[in-house]
């Protein structure tokens, strides 16, 4: 019998009944469907709280799987899943100690075959309690039986190791511990003692001690509860020694499964989920998916899942507007409705159940679904008048004439929402378009080309409004998403024009000065406004044309010449200007292109103009040809003639016609002496009147090498250079020699000049004319040794270099180095010291490094005794103011000063 204690709210599952154990020596018999027993007596707790399992029942189902369902007599009060556990549907209490009847029938979905198990169950107050007794028991514990040793074989060879069907143990049992499980029990403890253990994960290995087995008995026991979620599953060995040591036995493996228990809540993977509809969708739209795991089996009821909406907010249009897959999460929309513009959001409570969704017995958990609802155009942009107005002065282009606003319930600043303008009527030309605003989403009427006013005052256009996208099916435009544009248009005073322009006129050149070439008129675009137009001439390069302001008649002031070097390919350009009397004015340009038909007035010249030749040209002819401003036919052919004068001419030379452009010029005789010659030939052109002119060909004859080439020094000079660059080299010395010589001679005047003024100084101011102390007195050459040879020899005076800088005087000449002049000559005789002196004198007036002033002369010689005399009685005849300086300006320029300042008046 199976017994339940009160309180622990677990049972040990019937798998302890169920553990066939084949005998000894016995074949495996076929295997049959059905209860492990027909009657199962089980002890239940006086209370059994809601949910909580009260017994299992084994059945047999030999591989049928979940084809298999159970049902219970009295479902009200009981529940059965399908691994056969049973639970409370509701809190019971047992108040009747008799024991009550179970029905529990197992029937197979495919054959219709069915079987019955009556269980009895007695209230745990009418139990007789044991000390020993387990907590689940059916009459005696089941054993598990060492298989036994074949005798027959002298090895000793063990039997096929048999099945053992596992042991299955409830999660979170509440004791009392150790519970019991089963009994390991050996043949060989019948004659002597025999010691039982078990290894494995959950014994002697961690985690160690959940389970734990009596070593005389055999009793296998569970220590503490288990937890599925944490180990689904232990395997041990079991081992069967005696009191040695010496395995009497091979160990049996033994595998306790924990069977699951409803002890863990859904958890959602989001506490928030996000998902998106398009607004308008049809019921049965995929909206999301949320999905939530539960730590339980997901093999039994304990992970199975349900899911429903508990709430949905705003409930508009309707409260339904979603459901969900209580199986899968899936939420899809049942209703239609679904307008953005009306409720852009919604937000559904969902909530998760295990137990296959029983609100009863199962664990719940919620989570939040928020659903956006997307836009779609089903809003088309409407304008906000019928008619829109604007106005633009004619010519203008790029010009914003009028702004259309349009209104979209749509989202903005999407494709659904952004608008796009066409312009459907009223513009057959295409000079306005219509581009879009992308911050406004207005429409810019834009001029695109010039408009005339005319031509068209007012323009009416018609423009559609549409989106970027196009509207969703079954969406139509309404009539607000056409209006239309009322546009005037500005009159301006535009530019006079010249058509054509430019205008080509042909005319004979050499037209007389004041002559009518044409009449060169503008038009004005103006035609509702009178105004005048005069006219005046902007670029005449050869101011050959006159234009009269009033009527455009241009008429010529000089001749027109085609060979001038304002025509170019015959055609002569000049541009007018045509202005109006508008406000503001207005001009506008023309241009006149005279083409000019050609006339033979022009006469051919010989080409080229100057050559030369050798003194014998044997093979040497010079090519000639001629040159013609006119076109042909007035140019060539040509007739090329020498002149008959000078006689001289048709003697020495001769010419021949080459071609009709070409004709050789070459000597008559075999010798000319070298020279320059002017050979003049006539050349006539070939035009209606033809043109004759005699030009003259210079010809150089010259000295030749053997190579025909000229040797002589001037044709050197002429091929190296032109007869104008020499004369222009020879200017440019020219010129660098007079600035040159201009240079020096200021120079020189410049030194007089500075001369000059030193020769002005003040007497006053002079030092030269203050007492020179020296230190020294005497009475006269007689109380002083003087070495008198000095004066006799001039030149044996010693240097100045070689003399004490404490004694110099101040009135002496510089020490720098001085040019060399020649040597004074000495006197003629020692003791004629006026004619030394005066030797001196002219050497002083010659020499430029003198001081140009007359210094007073010491040669260290004073006295009344010298030889030398008075210097005051050398050529003078007086002394103080009377006497008559006028001799000094024979002395020299440098004496002049003195002869001015001593021989002139008082004044």
């Amino acid at each position: 019998m199976y017994s339940l204690h009160e309180g622990s709210g677990l049972f040990l599952l019937l798998v302890l009944a169920g553990l066939q154990i084949a005998a000894e020596g016995r074949g495996t018999p076929p295997c049959r469907p059905g209860f492990s027993e027909d009657v199962y007596k089980v002890v239940v707790p006086d209370i059994a709280e809601e949910g909580h399992p009260l017994f299992n029942v084994r059945f047999v189902d030999c591989g049928r799987g979940g084809l298999v369902r159970f049902e219970c007599s009295n479902p009200s009060d009981f529940r059965i899943e399908a691994d056969g556990v049973v639970y409370a549907a509701r809190t019971i209490r047992h108040s009747t100690p008799a024991a009550s009847l179970l029905l529990i029938k197992a029937s197979d979905a495919t054959t219709q075959q069915q079987w019955v198990a009556q269980v009895r169950l007695t209230p745990s107050s009418q139990q007789v309690q044991q000390v020993a007794a387990p907590p689940v028991m059916s009459k005696d514990l089941k054993e598990i039986a060492f298989p036994s040793r074949n005798a027959d074989s002298p090895l000793k060879r063990m039997k096929r190791d048999w099945v053992i069907p596992p042991i299955n143990v409830p999660e979170n049992s509440r004791g009392p511990f150790p519970q019991e499980l089963v009994r390991i029990r050996s043949d060989h403890d019948k004659n002597r003692s025999l010691r039982y253990s078990v290894t494995g994960p959950g014994a002697d290995q961690p985690p160690t001690g959940i389970f734990i087995i009596e070593p005389i008995s055999g009793e296998l026991s569970v220590n503490k509860p288990l937890d599925r979620e944490h180990i689904s599953n232990f395997h041990l060995r079991a081992h069967a020694v005696d009191l040695n040591g010496n395995q009497v036995e091979n160990p049996i493996d033994i595998v306790i499964n924990v069977i699951d228990m409803n002890d863990n809540r859904p958890e959602f993977t989001h506490q928030i989920w996000n998902g998106t509809v398009p607004e308008g969708s049809k019921p049965g739209t995929f909206v999301m998916t949320v999905t939530s795991v539960d730590k339980d089996d997901p093999k039994t009821a304990n992970g199975m899942l349900r899911y429903k909406i508990l709430s949905q907010n705003p409930e508009s249009p309707t409260s339904n507007m979603y459901t969900i897959n209580n199986k899968t999460g899936g939420i899809i929309t049942v209703a239609a409705g679904l307008d953005r513009e009306k409720v852009p959001q919604y937000t559904l409570i969902i909530q998760a159940t295990d137990m296959e969704g029983n609100p009863m017995y199962g664990l719940s958990n919620t989570a939040t679904a928020v659903i956006r609802v997307t836009d779609v155009n089903d809003n088309p942009p409407e304008f906000t008048a019928e008619t829109f107005f604007g106005e633009v002065p004619e010519n203008r282009v790029n010009v914003i004439v009028a702004n259309l606003t349009v209104t979209d319930k749509d989202q903005p600043n999407t494709p659904a929402w952004n608008a796009v303008y066409k312009i459907t009527g009223g513009d057959p030309t295409g000079r306005f378009s219509v581009p879009t605003d992308p911050t406004t989403n207005e429409g810019l009427v834009t001029v695109v080309k010039p408009i005339d006013y005319e031509t068209s005052r007012t323009y009416v256009l018609t423009v559609e409004a549409r989106n970027e996208v196009p509207l969703a099916r079954g969406i139509h435009s309404p009539r607000q998403s056409t209006a239309t544009v009322s546009i005037r248009v500005i009159d301006v005073n535009e530019s006079p024009y010249f058509e054509p322009n430019p205008e080509l006129i042909r005319r004979d050149e050499g037209i007389l000065s004041g002559s009518t070439l044409c009449t060169f008129t503008a038009q004005d675009p103006d035609r509702f406004m009178k105004q005048s137009i005069r006219y005046t001439k902007l670029s005449d390069p050869a101011n050959w044309l006159r234009i009269d302001p009033n009527t455009g008649r241009i008429t010529t002031t000089a001749v027109l010449d085609r060979e001038a070097s304002f025509v170019k390919n015959s055609l002569y350009n000049a541009t007018f200007l045509a202005s109006d009397d508008g406000v503001p004015p207005a001009s506008g340009t023309g241009t006149l292109q005279i083409y000019l038909i050609d006339i033979n007035d022009n006469a051919p010249k010989v080409f080229p103009q100057e050559t030369e030749v050798c003194e014998k040209p044997e093979p040497n002819a010079i090519n000639i040809t001629a040159l013609d401003g006119d076109l042909n036919p007035n140019a060539g052919p040509f007739a090329f003639e020498l002149a008959h004068r000078p006689t001289d001419v048709r003697r020495n030379w001769t010419i021949t016609r080459v071609s009709g452009d070409y004709a050789q010029v070459s000597l008559k005789i075999g010798f000319l002496e070298s020279g320059l010659y002017e050979i003049p030939i006539i050349i006539t052109d070939s035009g209606n009147l033809p043109m004759s002119n005699t030009s003259y060909l210079r010809i150089k004859v010259c000295q030749c090498d053997m190579n025909g080439d000229c040797t002589d020094q001037q044709h050197i000079m002429a091929a190296g250079l032109g007869t104008g660059a020499i004369i222009s080299i020879l200017l440019c010395i020219i010129i660098l020699l007079i600035l040159v010589l201009m240079f020096v001679v200021w120079m020189k005047r410049r030194d007089k000049e500075r001369q000059a003024k030193q020769l002005l100084i003040d007497p006053e101011d002079d030092v030269r004319d203050n007492i020179l102390k020296y230190d020294e007195e005497g009475g006269g050459e007689e109380d002083q040794d003087y070495d008198l040879s000095q004066l006799q020899q001039p030149d044996t005076i010693e240097p100045d270099a070689i003399k004490p800088v404490g004694i110099r005087r101040l009135d002496e000449r510089p020490l720098h180095p001085e040019p060399q002049y020649p040597m004074r000559s000495a006197a003629p005789h020692p003791g004629d010291i006026g004619d030394f002196i005066n030797e001196g004198l002219k050497a002083a007036d010659n020499d430029p490094t003198a001081p140009p002033y007359d210094s007073l002369l010491v040669f260290d010689y004073e006295g009344s005794g010298s030889t030398a005399g008075s210097l005051s009685s050398l050529n003078s005849s007086s002394s103080g103011g009377d006497q008559d300086y006028d001799y000094l300006n024979d002395w020299g320029p440098r004496f002049r000063k003195l002869a001015d300042m001593y021989g002139g008046s008082d004044d």
